[in-house]
């Protein structure tokens, strides 16, 4: 049989074409796929704090920007449901249903409460401005800055599935949860290719959370049974045991976050002390915004004064509530309320969340009241280390 000899150029200007159509089927194919690289449409905001810290002062700095969908503690209904168990073994639940918030996926609220019919039916709903303005609401526009007792007022009889058509519409979903006590739990998170996930690490003096704490002590008894494990009974803390758990977890989420941490936290975690957000408010939150990718806004920036510029600490009754009041008075009160001995248990049990976040310990009560002495010492370039600051004391 008589072979066809082919020349070589005819080959390689075939192969060139062939090459050059397979790589345009391919690029015109992976225009209609998903591209995994890509990073979601949305940014996702988690503000990771504990009880009494501040957080729902932070949260509601997020949640009143007209770019921001934001919810209070959806975790609580988990907890609510599953209080026998302890916070350690409810981690992986609470992490589902952040994820689920965080896609505008309500569905996994019905675990938790299957006679949702309401936006009423969510936890502190009405401190959200996303669900208090359109769509979720017709009585407010995004821009306003809404109240909680007027939004309970005027949208709580709007349906559950509210919630989630106001969630798809917004760039940023935002989320404040105090149940975490190990970052490492929310790496399946941060790895997550559907999730843009940043973490705001919000922290405040430990004594001053006691003294927080000691208004809110029936309302915050169940969870401090979580804390502690004991099977649904609930626990007063007198002995400052849910504290020091509190203390543990701020360390441990500090040092996984800074001493050698995986490179997917890279530019993903922000710690914020709760007194230098008092005292430089705009700074403070300037720096927040420009991490979560918001910009601040000339109504924000006037609401922020009013609400840091009141009269006074604040009434116990309005512990959970957001008013306007003096902020730097706020995080002092402590210096003149709790008694030194209760000092001495706070530093004993907190001593080393109190170094590595940077506040001074004090030796006597004359150092404790002596408000002329600052015992909130000035961050470094990489905040604080827990091996490497050196106390006073």
């Amino acid at each position: 049989m008589a072979r066809i000899r082919i020349p070589s150029t005819i080959v390689i200007l075939f192969v060139t074409v062939q090459t050059g159509f397979l790589l345009f089927m391919y690029a015109r194919y992976s225009s209609f796929m998903p591209q995994s690289e890509e990073k979601p449409s949305q940014a996702h905001i988690l503000i990771l704090s504990s009880w009494r810290s501040g957080s729902s002062f932070v949260g509601q700095l997020f949640s009143q920007h007209p770019s921001v969908f934001y919810l209070m503690e959806p975790a609580w209904h988990v907890w609510v449901t599953m209080y026998q168990n302890s916070a350690k073994v409810l981690h992986m639940a609470v992490r589902d249903l952040v994820r689920s918030v965080f896609l505008c996926d309500m569905s996994v609220f019905d675990a938790y409460m299957p006679w949702k019919r309401n936006l009423s039916d969510l936890f502190q709903w009405a401190v959200s401005r996303a669900l208090c303005s359109a769509p979720a609401c017709d009585s407010f526009q995004r821009t306003d800055i809404t109240s909680e007792m007027a939004c309970k007022t005027l949208c709580g009889r709007y349906p559950f599935s509210k919630v989630e058509e106001a969630c798809k519409t917004y760039s940023h979903v935002v989320i404040k949860e105090v149940r975490f006590f190990d970052l490492k739990v929310l790496y399946p998170l941060l790895t997550d290719p559907s999730l843009n996930l940043k973490i705001i690490h919000l922290v405040r003096d430990p004594r001053a959370v006691v003294k927080s704490r000691e208004q809110s002590v029936k309302a915050l008894a169940r969870d401090n049974g979580i804390v502690l494990s004991t099977n649904g009974t609930k626990v007063e803390d007198s002995k400052y045991k849910v504290m020091q758990e509190i203390c543990r977890s701020h360390v441990q989420i500090y040092e996984t976050a800074t001493l050698k941490p995986p490179n997917f936290l890279k530019d993903r975690y922000l710690m914020i002390r709760f007194e230098d957000l008092v005292r430089d408010p705009l700074s403070e939150i300037s720096e927040m915004y420009k991490f979560a990718d918001l910009s601040l806004t000339p109504t924000l920036k006037s609401w922020i004064y009013n609400i840091t510029h009141g009269q006074g600490p604040g009434k116990k009754k309005e512990a959970f509530k957001i008013t306007s009041r003096d902020a730097v008075s706020v995080s002092q009160a402590w210096r003149n309320v709790l008694s030194f001995q209760k000092i001495k248990k706070i530093q004993e049990v907190c001593k080393g969340a109190i170094n590595m976040l940077g506040y001074q310990l004090v030796d006597s009560e004359k150092e404790q009241r002596d408000l002329s002495l600052d015992l909130v010492l000035p961050r470094r370039q990489n905040q604080f280390s827990w091996s490497s600051f050196n106390p006073k004391h």
